[in-house]
């Protein structure tokens, strides 16, 4: 399964953002490929529109194990800072999976 997904980091937030991910913890790294996040990338617009993009065999399943690795609620508490609007939790818990309606194979 595809899954793409949208965030809004703020303005004056996106320099530091970049280099975060320039840099993500090994630890991290580790826990998103136990889980089963495949694929993975972020591309992000000058105004701060972050696009997501992985494959996954199960989306919820991936995010639910994500909660049972510490490190990830690290990572969260340290992002959540970069993004606008997080309704709770951090990012992981506000992700707005977009609907694919066309793929060309």
């Amino acid at each position: 399964m595809r899954i793409c997904f949208t965030l809004k980091i703020r303005a004056d937030k996106i320099a530091e953002y970049k280099l975060r991910h320039a840099a993500v913890w090994p630890e991290m790294l580790h826990a998103l490929r136990a889980t089963g996040w495949r694929n993975y990338s972020l591309f992000l617009a000058p105004d701060g529109l972050l696009v997501g993009y992985l494959e996954a065999d199960d989306f919820a399943a991936c995010c639910a194990r994500m909660k049972d690795y510490p490190v990830n609620a690290r990572w969260q508490a340290e992002m959540a800072p970069f993004f606008h609007k997080l309704a709770n939790g951090g990012a992981d818990d506000n992700l707005m999976p977009l609907e694919e309606v066309f793929h060309l194979d």
